[in-house]
């Protein structure tokens, strides 16, 4: 199994807290996206859409972080990331989703390069940009967390679950463009929790062998 990922890519970050949590071992590929590896043709011929994470498994490429996940989790069955219940393992995936597709794509690389760079925004209206969108997202998670988290460690029930693969990446890019979390106690806390575990801190950026 080969993973193509990037430190500080949220997206990869995910599938090596899920790879990590499910015992599975693999080989790094490391694309740099500071410097544009990504939109190489060797990379686009992995990628044609030129983004990490990428895993090749058994003959075959897999794209996008939590199809790889989902992958994972019905090729790996053991520990589970989603619950038993239907219902359950859809408010998981809502948490989840709320994450990878509400939040993260309106923070991603490409799109504050864009605002630098074709919209010519300064550094202050870009970090403005990204403060806004985080605020957005986790004013609702954390109420939703309120009620979903058994014992103030997780995001749904008193396991890890696939909500909290993308919850701490996510954490963690807020705090380095130094956004105010303390609206925020229940994620933190979660979030401070979920850290201290082997999976989750073998896959943190500063962890990883490409950290710059």
């Amino acid at each position: 199994m080969k993973l193509y990922t990037y430190f500080r890519s949220s997206a990869a970050y995910r599938v090596r807290i899920a790879l990590g949590v499910k015992g599975i071992s693999y080989q790094s590929a490391f694309v740099h996206l500071r410097d544009g590896e990504h939109l190489k043709p060797g990379f686009r011929e992995v990628n044609p859409h030129g983004l990490v994470p990428v895993l090749e498994d058994e003959g075959r490429t897999l794209t996008q972080s939590l199809a790889i996940i989902e992958y994972l989790e019905e090729a790996h069955p053991e520990p589970p990331l989603l619950p038993h219940s239907p219902a359950d393992r859809a408010t998981v995936r809502s948490m989840a989703l709320a994450i990878a597709c509400e939040i993260h794509p309106l923070n991603n690389l490409r799109v504050l390069n864009y605002l630098r760079g074709t919209l010519g925004l300064d550094e202050n209206g870009v970090n403005a940009w990204y403060r806004h969108w985080i605020a957005a997202g986790l004013q609702g998670l954390e109420e939703q967390a309120k009620h979903t988290s058994a014992d103030g460690r997780y995001l749904f029930g008193s396991s890890v679950t696939l909500a909290d693969v993308c919850l701490v990446p996510q954490m963690y890019n807020a705090r380095r463009f130094n956004c105010d979390l303390e609206p925020y106690p229940t994620l933190r806390a979660i979030d401070a929790h979920l850290q201290t575990l082997p999976a989750f801190a073998a896959a943190a950026p500063e962890a990883q062998p490409d950290a710059q």
